[in-house]
């Protein structure tokens, strides 16, 4: 087991607590010396098949952090998994350390066993700084490995699917917020221009955006600037940019407290996940300020319906394209269903997908 950072008995309390509030079915802590790896899976729900989600590797400040990130996400893919009509449950894993200086074979295919270990609970996919490689080196010790290089037979890169389905949620919400789902001349402020932002940006720029970017990383930066005709905001002074649309696209917990009191814009639509850092209360926030907000787990979901299609056996572009062009309308259907109730768009979002599961659940109960 890793070392968590408190004592035992406030350990304890943490990480049964967090597990209990979030109803999750597994937790495996993984640990192993050699390596060094330290990861973490989480399994939050099952009903609607085997749990699936990408393994995201980051240098946290803590295990604490981990352990909660890994809760947050993998209840997250409870709810893109659902929302999106897809036959699987939700999970995610979570490596600990800087992969630009641990990430090796050995790691991998370590991880791997660990994967193999929970027997089909746990599909695991790519995410943050992970590639279809690494998926290559798990493959080797388990066969519960999704988002495979396609020369394997397996779907390639889902981001280019992500980001299509963020730009199809944010079309959405134009429609809801301006009466035309036209983005030409809409000043969008784009935040982490990794692979997910990057063709976000693409997407943005042909249709004639006003693109603006931000990031903590100088080389991705320019990346971006070496083939977009885009602004660059500092990284410090995102929340007070002049945008009308805001797509969080790093890592979550951007739309807090702090960054609240400045956002101006009228819409918020990113791929980024569990960017509200208190989904309840910043969430409320976000509605009485008047900003649209499109829930993240709803618009981001394109990435696992491409690699759902990979697991199911019957993946083509044309059929993963389709499915998460219905984004679109899911996304407004939300927007009714919060006008409707006055409840925030991410609760009736959440409304719609535990929906779904209890109706499915149903199903499999015996005669």
């Amino acid at each position: 087991m890793i070392e968590l950072t408190e004592t035992m008995n406030n350990e304890s309390v943490s990480i049964f607590s967090g597990i209990e509030e979030m109803n999750h079915e597994q937790v495996v802590l993984c640990h192993d010396k050699k390596t060094g790896l330290k990861a973490i899976i989480a399994i939050h729900n099952t009903v609607l098949g085997p749990s699936m989600g990408g393994t995201r590797m980051w240098n946290y400040a803590s295990d604490q952090d981990a352990l909660t990130d890994a809760l947050r996400l993998s209840r997250g893919m409870t709810l893109k998994n659902s929302i999106a009509g897809l036959n699987i449950g939700g999970g995610k894993a979570v490596i600990i350390g800087d992969a630009k200086k641990i990430k090796n074979e050995a790691l991998m295919r370590r991880f791997g066993k660990f994967v193999h270990s929970v027997a089909g609970k746990y599909y695991t996919a790519e995410d943050v700084n992970m590639t279809t490689r690494d998926m290559e080196y798990i493959r080797m010790e388990t066969p519960y490995v999704t988002g495979l290089p396609e020369y394997m037979g397996g779907a390639g890169d889902p981001s280019p699917y992500t980001a299509y389905g963020v730009y199809m949620g944010m079309k959405a919400s134009a429609k809801k917020a301006y009466g035309s789902d036209d983005l030409h001349g809409k000043k969008v402020l784009v935040q982490g221009t990794g692979n997910v932002g990057k063709h976000l940006i693409e997407f943005l720029t042909k249709e004639g955006a006003k693109v603006s970017i931000s990031d903590i990383f100088e080389d991705k930066i320019k990346q971006i600037t070496d083939h977009f005709k885009v602004d660059v905001v500092d990284a410090d002074k995102v929340a007070s940019a002049n945008m009308d649309i805001y797509a969080p696209c790093a890592l979550g917990g951007t739309l807090n407290d702090e960054s609240l009191d400045l956002l101006q814009c009228d819409i918020v639509a990113g791929a980024a996940n569990n960017q509200l850092l208190d989904e309840v209360r910043h969430g409320q926030a976000l509605l009485e300020k008047g900003i649209l907000y499109a829930p993240d787990f709803l618009i981001n979901g394109g990435g696992i319906t491409n690699v759902y299609y990979e697991y199911a056996g019957n993946h083509s572009r044309e059929r993963v394209m389709a499915q998460t062009e219905l984004i679109y309308d899911t996304t407004l259907n939300v927007y009714d269903l919060s006008q409707k109730s006055g409840q925030t768009p991410h609760a009736s979002a959440i409304k719609i997908a535990e929906e779904r599961i209890q109706s499915i659940g149903n199903i499999k109960l015996p005669l």
